[in-house]
């Protein structure tokens, strides 16, 4: 990629964003906005008692004093606007379970679906605006990092986690609150004063710092430049064209970096269709593994484990020591064959990966190694697969090879499969009637009059 030049990004970025309530959708992208909007929905409900959840919740609420009018998604609690987005937000990255984007190494969904319905339930949309907010803010998000050049943030310890999400939350709000497109420009300018979050996060082991970067920080970041600017704030004009600006600064404007991207073929593709859902609730590059694990449970059925060789791509060394239980694949490996299943809960546990004897013996017996033969070289999208062989204490090999796993943007989900996945998330706190209302609301969403109802559906 290279530098965009002279080319002028903002005007056609303020007249994308002012317009999008007014605009149709086209129908592919607008079933891909609803599932989206849906599995964002079901990773609240299914992470709403985890710690993350729990603490950004409490946190919300001392700041409000109990006394907010905007629901913290999942609950009944109510907190400040911008608190309770950005609880919310946190809520739906607690665990691994949410969208991805695997290009842009962003996770939309949380911060800007919880930004979106932050905003319905204050000033009241109807789904379809509701859709078509959420849709400019997945645009951003997803753009956003590759215009800014991934090699150039990550040279930089600058995480697209949290950038990403920044400006898609920000989009998203400013869509809703109908912000003119004259005042847009000041959006990104506190867009990019605000931009933040470091490849620290891999170092995380508790799911908190890793939930705040890639979710609660676009949120609470990205409402705030849009608030700000409707209360009239003003600040540098065309932050993101100026050539001393931000993003035309030496970090972005060599390496990597193409403004261009920002807007190319902004109203005739989509970055929704790059967006990828997580199928099993784990890190994304651990999904091929645990996918052949799971295929090959009824061939092993409860014959001692000798070994567990597996081989991948990409940054294997980070799945093999990861300190995160649902991003360690020896841990993940070992709960898998002594349970039989890969469950939610097991999966994010740091009592069970330190404290269970079994999985600690059975960790050691797994060995991770990188796989040279299943890279595949830019500009095609980052291999997501992985080759498994279980030796047995009889001498006998079980081996399988996963060259994808569905979900991800090469082979999506549909729309089935995507529903299926949030009732099997949703079911057991909500119970089956109320799972199902949330699918059949999500199925209607561009129809329904007040976006609202959602929030109600999901309370408990």
């Amino acid at each position: 990629m290279t530098n965009a030049g002279g080319l002028f990004v903002e005007p056609q970025l303020a007249a994308f964003v002012a317009s999008a309530l007014g605009r149709e959708i086209p129908r592919p992208h607008r079933d891909l906005a609803r599932v989206h909007i849906l599995d964002t929905l079901a990773s609240i409900v299914a992470c709403r008692d985890l710690e993350p959840a729990a603490l950004a919740r409490t946190y919300a609420l001392s700041l409000s004093g109990g006394q907010g009018m905007v629901t913290i998604l999942g609950t009944r609690d109510r907190a400040g606007l911008v608190d309770a987005a950005f609880a919310s937000a946190m809520t739906a990255h607690a665990a691994e379970i949410n969208d991805f984007i695997p290009s842009a190494f962003v996770q939309p969904g949380p911060a800007i679906v919880s930004v979106a319905l932050a905003l319905a339930e204050r000033r009241g949309v109807s789904g379809a605006e509701l859709l078509r907010a959420v849709t400019v803010g997945y645009e951003l998000a997803g753009r956003m990092p590759k215009a800014l050049g991934l090699s150039n943030l990550r040279r930089a310890g600058l995480a697209n986690h949290g950038i990403g999400p920044i400006f898609g939350a920000a989009a998203t709000a400013a869509a809703l609150m109908r912000l003119p497109e004259d005042r847009i420009s000041d959006v990104w300018t506190y867009c990019a004063q605000q931009a933040a979050g470091s490849w620290q996060w891999l170092l995380d082991v508790e799911h908190i710092e890793k939930a705040f970067v890639f979710a609660g920080l676009g949120a609470e970041a990205g409402l705030r430049a849009a608030l700000m600017v409707e209360a009239g704030f003003r600040g540098v004009r065309g932050a993101l064209d100026h050539p001393a600006g931000w993003m035309r600064g030496a970090l972005f404007s060599a390496g990597d970096g193409d403004r261009g991207y920002l807007v190319s073929q902004l109203d005739e593709r989509s970055e929704l269709p790059l967006t990828a859902f997580k199928r099993y609730p784990v890190g994304g590059p651990a999904q091929p593994a645990v996918e052949a694990l799971l295929g090959m449970l009824p061939a092993i059925g409860a014959a001692p484990v000798e070994g567990v060789l597996i081989e991948m791509p990409g940054r294997w060394e980070a799945f093999r020591d990861a300190a995160m239980p649902a991003l360690n694949l020896r841990y993940l490996t070992a709960i898998i064959l002594l349970d039989g299943e890969l469950e939610f809960v097991s999966a994010q546990s740091l009592q069970r990966m330190a404290h269970d004897e079994a999985v600690k013996a059975l960790m050691a017996r797994v060995e991770i190694r990188h796989d040279p033969a299943q890279e595949i070289p830019p500009p095609a999208p980052r291999p997501e697969s992985a080759r498994v062989t279980v030796t047995l204490a009889d001498g006998r090999q079980e081996s399988a090879f996963v060259p994808h796993v569905l979900g991800y943007p090469t082979h999506p989900m549909s729309s089935a499969e995507v529903e299926s996945k949030a009732l099997a998330l949703m079911t057991p706190a909500l119970g089956p009637e109320r799972a199902s209302a949330v699918v059949a609301a999500t199925a209607q969403l561009h129809a329904l009059p007040d976006a609202r109802a959602l929030i109600e559906l999901i309370a408990r």
